[in-house]
């Protein structure tokens, strides 16, 4: 059966994903997109996001797509729980790599180095998306307690700084003292820089190729802001 868009009189094939702006912190931190929205023939919509070090995409998950990250420049770090081992998988990504957060898993993304600049392309032309900021704000302090059994004053001041939607963190003003920087990601797994498994790697030594041998990890600790609000 045929598309329909595909057929469109007016069908557009190009766009610019510079020019719709998702999210905006500051000059160097900041997210544009191109979704269905502005390009109704597009299957993989994604967002073009730039940090700086130490500033992170908050914790969120995705009900309707999974989601790629691919990294253009700088450094950056994944992590996304794993429901099904209770494990958290955490990977240092340099230009060039790749990781993959699955469709309603928990994930967020940090960057390591100044000038990150880094796509995170979806699976359908526009994600849903659940910010853990908000659902921090949502759930009941008295609930909290119940189910924790954590103080419900000391949760309401914790999460009393959360005012709105949490993109790109952390918020204005928190100051973030005697931490290390690698606090945040002790397990992360260097990625191969070429990208070559250890599997893919035992092939070419049976061929007599040369193997391929893994970067160092850098220590250090992904994406995802919001689409507009319909």
């Amino acid at each position: 059966m045929l598309d329909p868009v595909l057929q469109a009189p007016d069908l557009k094939l190009a766009a610019d994903s510079n020019q719709v702006l998702n999210y905006k912190r500051d000059a160097n931190n900041y997210i544009t997109q191109l979704f269905g929205e502005q390009l109704p023939a597009i299957r993989n919509g994604f967002f073009n996001a730039h940090m700086s070090k130490g500033f992170i995409v908050q914790p969120h998950w995705h009900t309707n797509v999974t989601e790629m990250v691919f990294v253009i420049s700088g450094e950056l770090i994944t992590s996304v729980f794993d429901p099904f081992t209770q494990k958290l998988m955490t990977y240092h990504l340099k230009p060039g790599q790749v990781s993959i957060l699955p469709k309603g898993w928990f994930h967020w993304i940090l960057a390591e180095s100044d000038q990150v600049h880094f796509l995170t392309i979806f699976d359908a032309p526009t994600p849903d998306i659940v910010y853990g900021s908000d659902f921090l704000r949502a759930v009941p302090k008295e609930v909290i307690q119940r189910a924790y059994c954590i103080n419900e004053e000391d949760y309401a001041k914790a999460v009393a700084p959360l005012k709105e939607s949490v993109i790109l963190g952390p918020p204005p003003g928190c100051v973030i003292s005697g931490a290390a920087e690698n606090t945040f990601h002790p397990n992360a797994q260097a990625m191969p820089y070429n990208g070559m498994t250890e599997g893919m790697n035992a092939g070419k030594a049976a061929k007599g190729m040369p193997s391929y041998t893994a970067q160092q990890p850098a220590a250090a600790f992904y994406p995802y802001p919001m689409y507009p609000r319909r």
